[in-house]
Parts: C-alpha cells; structure tokens; sequence
C-alpha cells in the first residue's frame, strides 16, 4: 500500500556528522514537501510563491513535469512503473530560489507495491546525480558513491541508506563508508504537517529563505573545514554515470 498521497508537510532537523579526520557536525532546521508529482499541491496565488515545484529543477530539467523526468530517468535503466504512484520527498522553490541537498521519490507498481526508490543529490556547484536503488523491506539500501558532493570526499566508497517510506514521521539516514569506516553520516527527521495555509506561513516565517540557509550553512562550514586544514579534494570532470543497484545479500555483516 502507498503512503496517504496528500500533500504533507515535514518540519525537519537535518544534520551532517563528520567523524574523520576529526568530529564535525552541521545541524539545521527547515521544512520540506511531500507530493504526488502528478498531482502537485494547488496553493491559493498569494501562496504560490514560497511553493513552486517545477521540472527544471530536476533530472535533466528539459521534461515538462517532474513526473515525465522521473519516468524518463527510469525508463533509461530499463524500468516501467506501470503508471504506478510516485511519493516525492523535496524542497519547494521559496520566493524563486531552491536548493535540493536530497530529493527523495517513494515509486510504486500499479497495485501499490513498492518497487523502487530514487535519490536526487545535488552539490553546491550546480551538479545533480540520481540513484536508482531498490532497497529491502526496512528501506534500506547499498549504492556506490557516484557524485561529487563535499570537496572534502573524493568520489570512492559507498552509501549506506535507509530510506523508508514518510509517514507521521521521516527518518532518512545516509552513511558514507570508505575504507576504515564511515567518516560522513546525513540524517534527515522531522514531523508530518498537514498543509495548511497557518501551517505553510508559520514554517516560511520561522525559516525564511530555507533553502538559501542550507546552501549558505553548507559554504559556511567547509570555510571553517578548510581553514582548519582540512584538503580539497579536486572535482572530477565529467561525473560518473548512474548505474541501478540491486541490493546487497543480507548478511550479519550487513544488517546492521
């Protein structure tokens, strides 16, 4: 069965814990959308404009919905959801402006089976990547790092999700393992909202600019990682291709 498709909305706290070569951490509160991309939220126009979800800011951003990016990007990796149901987990365009660290799709068959989950990440260098994952019962999943994201991280090791399905609560985490251990942990929790007009301008007045905070934050704190001597590492040029991934064997190794 799919999630309840209404729109929602999630007060959140996000936080990214580095754990090597020493202890950092960045927390930040924000709010974000769940949708059905097919059936976006339709807001009075005085609203309108601290939620805008458009096809550009997605995939490739040269489809015409969000939905129509999303089926192409799967249909490239052999998939066909059968006209099944999409969940969207996403930041909105506030006041003309988005950054989307993490955009989550929940996509389902026909009947409401689950069949496959879709990381977006995007960097602060105006990259985007997605992988395509299918993870197991628990929402959990294995893909190799694919994408630039921090300048501190070459593009090696794995991720490490666990990616259920929202429901009156998001808990999203996503571990980097390199050799040696899991130097990098982003989590993402928060509690569902119903959409209200009081709700939307009390989460807009309370976190203003939302996405041009967690952009700003992100540039701020690798200022403070460089200059505590922290190397860049150099970004490579093109980026590596998505590959789909089918989940590792569980194993006493692995289930944790």
């Amino acid at each position: 069965m799919t999630t309840d498709p209404a729109p929602a909305l999630y007060s959140v706290a996000i936080a990214h814990v580095r754990t090597a070569p020493w202890r950092y951490a960045l927390r930040h509160r924000s709010y974000m959308w769940l949708i059905d991309p097919d059936r976006p939220p339709e807001l009075p126009a005085s609203l309108r404009p601290l939620a805008r979800f458009d096809a550009r800011d997605h995939f490739d951003g040269d489809r015409p919905t969000i939905r129509a990016g999303l089926d192409a990007f799967l249909a490239g990796h052999g998939v066909d959801l059968d006209g099944g149901q999409v969940l969207m987990l996403t930041h909105a365009r506030v006041l003309g402006y988005v950054f989307n660290p993490l955009t989550v799709y929940w996509c389902h068959g026909p009947d409401g089976t689950p069949r496959y989950v879709v990381a977006e990440v995007h960097n602060t260098y105006g990259g985007r990547h997605c992988y395509l994952l299918r993870p197991d019962a628990e929402g959990r999943a294995v893909t190799g790092k694919a994408f630039y994201v921090s300048p501190f991280f070459p593009v090696d090791g794995r991720y490490r999700m666990r990616l259920p399905a929202p429901g009156d609560r998001l808990d999203l985490t996503a571990h980097l393992e390199r050799d040696g251990g899991r130097p990098f942990t982003a989590t993402v929790r928060g509690l569902r909202r119903e959409v209200r007009t009081s709700t939307l301008l009390r989460l807009a007045l309370r976190h203003p600019w939302s996405t041009l905070a967690v952009s700003a934050a992100i540039r701020w704190h690798g200022i403070r990682l460089y200059l505590r001597g922290l190397p860049v590492q150099p970004r490579p040029e093109p980026a590596v291709p998505t590959e789909p991934l089918v989940p590792e064997p569980r194993t006493p190794e692995n289930a944790s």
